[in-house]
């Protein structure tokens, strides 16, 4: 009792020896189940998989990624020689030199009407 006493009125606490062991035998312990943990949720998953697979055989459906893999396929197969193949994006810097050149305010004097336009050319 006495012990308990020196540690509440803010004496020493008596070191064990062995806690530093025991807290690294305590943390090995709890990687170990969290492999355990792991290697049992994909031995689970596994066997899901093995049944989608069987299930997607039986009814002859095709994987998400398949599908997705068959349609871009198709579109390339069909885009090839193709007069209506969609257009591919043009990088910045290629093209038409001028009209990189022309600022906002030009492109916005195009659209606006004859008396307008004249009005701000004039200044």
């Amino acid at each position: 009792a006495t012990k308990d006493m020196g540690k509440m009125l803010g004496g020493e606490e008596e070191k064990d020896p062995d806690a530093e062991r025991k807290e690294e035998e305590r943390q090995e312990a709890l990687r170990q189940q969290e492999e355990e943990r792991k290697a049992k949720y994909a031995k689970m998953e596994a066997e899901r998989e093995s049944i989608r697979q069987g299930i997607r055989d039986k009814y002859g459906i095709k994987k998400k990624e398949e599908k997705e893999a068959e349609a871009q396929a198709a579109m390339e197969q069909a885009s090839e020689g193709s007069l209506t193949r969609p257009k591919k994006a043009i990088p910045a810097g290629c093209g038409n030199e001028e009209e990189e050149e022309e600022s906002i305010v030009d492109t916005v004097m195009k659209f606006l009407p004859g008396p307008l336009q004249d009005m701000f050319n004039k200044k």
